[in-house]
């Protein structure tokens, strides 16, 4: 086995239908121009998935990548990406989680794992070999119990198994949420893989590492997280809330008068709270909270915003008891809210029979019909895009996704730097693969009126997000960094003994960028999938300090214009003969 400071030099291929598996090598050549998490896993994908394929057909390629920081003391880099094509949008979908597995898996020696082909029965993956399960139709977190003593445990949850089109993978109470990975991993009759092995990774300058992971230790106890440590990510709530940026009824509104309700303000002193951190932070913005019956939850921002606000329920018992429901079996909450509120919206409009807004039994029983495919559920299941084309009566106007993926908690009217982030992000509409939103928070920009001037620094604020995900590093440490590109050099340098500089890391993020995109060009992406849903362009906010924002379809294609010149693309945004060379797939 030929390996590199930092890297294995080798990824491992498994063939679940013949249940053999191949060590496959890894030029350095190309760890360098990928880096590891999503830059490798979508070079992989592009390598391992044949083009037009289905999502769920046994042929379609699941990666799960490491990254040439996991294993060190860098604080907040035991992540992992899992990238696939995913089955809600059609296009590339990589969605990263922390935990444990991302130790142990690039402790077996490799620097990433690729399933292709589907099991026979639903199994196991455990120690290199498949194993027929009886966990087949339990939740995610009493099969990773089940297999804990075999080692570290990646599975699905119920919704998984039925195909639901936004199923996560469950790790360590953590998620890889978005995008429907579950759904494939299912599909492959896979329900838990198991990692575990003793082979640790060189590094080049190991004092230097430590030195440097000190630092970053220190100043990630700075006020750059404060709010993460001391609310979570619920903290935004309020703030959101007062701008008219609080997503709210299915996106008819930008405030939501029960939000204080369910604020970290309100929650953490009404209720027993315990706080966590994932696997090698120093941060700790897990906030967990009780409810109910001495059940508890892990609380964020987008659990709270989708399962509350946007389906209009301010219970705040009643929104964590869904949270936890979703965890439990195996749901993207963000999509199982947005999909849930567009129906709400359906069945006040009179388009559908279900619940309403604000019926919070209603969105509880719809979870469990979506996670089992039935009724209403079995509509709900393929996500707010396909929903709307059954549904028809123009719902589609008002169905809160972009590319087939729903939106998350930030209203685009709102904030319209995010807005375009939205519009043209390769997963959909996203807010983890563009820090646009940063933009509208600072005075660089208008938040209410777009322009081509924010589309190009969004267009930087997304290369940055590339290389914190091909690192991988927490994103919440983005504001620890004094230069992040300088800085990601030396880290680099001390680890693999690569003379990498950040004028390299530069061309790197904006390279892998172009690589996903280059992959949903050939799964069927036109620039009419850059939009956003008709209701942002045409209807106005009604109230709050956001009142009457809308962005004209005008603004949005100048500012959708401005990005992809911005990146040297075609105005329209496909990629040209010279992005192709750089890739050199």
């Amino acid at each position: 086995m030929k390996t590199f400071a930092g890297f294995h030099g080798r990824y491992w291929r498994f063939d679940l239908g013949t249940g053999t598996g191949a060590y496959i090598p890894l030029d350095e050549a190309v760890l360098r121009r990928f880096l590891g998490g999503v830059g490798l896993g979508a070079w992989l994908l592009h390598r391992e998935s044949p083009a037009g394929v289905d999502p769920l057909a046994p042929e379609a390629a699941l990666v799960f990548a490491f990254s040439p920081l996991v294993g060190t003391p860098l604080t907040t880099s035991a992540k992992f990406a899992v990238v696939a094509k995913s089955p809600l949008t059609g296009m590339i979908s990589d969605s990263l989680s922390s935990s444990h597995f991302a130790i142990h898996g690039k402790r077996m020696g490799v620097d990433a794992i690729v399933l292709v082909g589907a099991c026979a029965q639903p199994s196991v993956l455990v120690d290199g070999a498949l194993r027929p399960t009886d966990l087949w139709g339990r939740s995610s977190e009493e099969a990773c119990a089940a297999l804990a003593p075999y080692g570290t445990v990646a599975a699905i949850g119920v919704a998984g198994e039925h195909l639901v089109r936004y199923a996560t993978i469950s790790n360590d109470g953590r998620h890889a949420g978005r995008g429907g990975l579950g759904a494939v991993m299912g599909a492959k009759k896979l329900k838990a893989i198991v990692v575990r092995g003793e082979v640790r990774t060189e590094l080049s300058d190991a004092p230097a590492v430590l030195a440097i992971a000190k630092d970053l230790s220190k100043r990630s106890f700075g006020p750059a997280t404060a709010k993460y440590r001391e609310l979570g990510t619920v903290g935004n709530l309020l703030a959101f809330n007062r701008l008219a940026a609080l997503p709210t009824r299915n996106f008819q509104s930008g405030t939501f008068d029960q939000a204080a309700a369910l604020s970290a303000e309100q929650l953490a002193p009404t209720r027993a709270k315990a706080k966590r951190s994932c696997a090698s932070c120093t941060i700790g913005c897990e906030h967990i909270y009780a409810f109910g019956d001495a059940k508890s939850v892990r609380v964020e921002y987008e659990n709270v915003f989708a399962l509350g606000p946007l389906c209009g329920i301010g219970d705040p018992d009643a929104v964590l008891a869904a949270s936890k429901r979703c965890d439990d079996l195996g749901l993207d909450t963000i999509s199982a809210g947005g999909t849930i509120a567009f129906a709400m919206e359906c069945a006040e409009r009179g388009l559908i029979a279900g619940p309403r807004f604000g019926d919070a039994a209603g969105l509880m029983a719809l979870l469990e019909d979506i996670a089992h495919r039935r009724g209403l559920g079995a509509l709900l299941a393929e996500g707010s895009r396909r929903a709307a084309e059954a549904i028809g009566s123009g719902s589609i106007d008002f169905a809160p996704q972009v590319k087939g993926m729903e939106l998350p908690g930030y209203e685009p009217r709102a904030l319209q730097t995010m807005a375009l982030g939205f519009a043209v992000g390769t997963r959909g509409a996203d807010h983890n693969r563009s820090g646009a939103y940063e933009l509208d928070f600072s005075d660089t920009v208008d938040r209410l009126k777009g322009s081509p001037e924010a589309a190009r620094l969004a267009a930087g604020t997304e290369d940055r997000a590339a290389l914190m995900d091909a690192l991988i590093l927490c994103k919440f440490l983005r504001g620890v960094f004094t230069d992040l590109y300088a800085e990601s050099a030396a880290m680099l340098r001390a680890v693999t003994g690569w003379d990498v500089t950040a004028a390299e890391l530069v061309a790197t993020s904006a390279r892998i960028v172009a690589l996903k995109k280059a992959f949903n060009i050939r799964e069927g992406w036109t620039p009419a999938s850059d939009t956003l849903p008709k209701r942002f362009l045409s209807e106005g906010l009604p109230d709050g300090a956001s009142k009457g924002a809308l962005i004209p379809r005008e603004r949005l294609q100048d500012m959708v214009r401005a990005y992809n010149r911005a990146r040297g693309w075609t105005d329209d945004g496909w990629l040209p003969d010279t992005v192709y060379e750089e890739l050199a797939l």
